[in-house]
């Protein structure tokens, strides 16, 4: 029952330590949250929060577009991507900004990727 007990704080203690350390190590500051498409979304869930995302403001999606720095790969749940995250980065403040009808899910990794880099704004207090 002992080595059971030591096994689950030394579980517990590297689960925090993952938590709090690694995002320190990776640049990223601890509580950094990015908002993406929802990989067990129904592809017509995300593609409707998509548009809906998009008809809220042309800035969430111009980054998507043919010729910029996100339209590779071009795929509904990168794009998608993006334009939740970047609705997310503006409007955090707001509860259920990263739902789009579970469609979108919040994640504390940095999903950026070559010339595509996803904002991280700081919450407000």
């Amino acid at each position: 029952m002992a080595i059971k007990n030591s096994f689950s704080l030394l579980l517990s203690s590297l689960m925090v330590f993952a938590l709090i350390v690694i995002p320190t190590i990776s640049g990223q500051p601890s509580g950094t949250t990015w908002c993406v498409a929802n990989p067990k979304a129904q592809d017509p869930v995300v593609q409707a929060a998509l548009g809906w995302a998009c008809q809220q403001s042309e800035t969430y999606c111009s980054r998507i577009q043919r010729g910029q720095n996100c339209y590779s790969p071009n795929t509904l749940r990168d794009h998608a991507s993006v334009v939740f995250n970047t609705y997310y980065q503006h409007n955090k403040n707001q509860a259920g900004s990263c739902d789009f009808n579970s469609a979108a899910v919040i994640t504390h990794t940095d999903p950026s990727h070559d010339t595509c880099q996803f904002e991280s704004v700081p919450r407000s207090k």
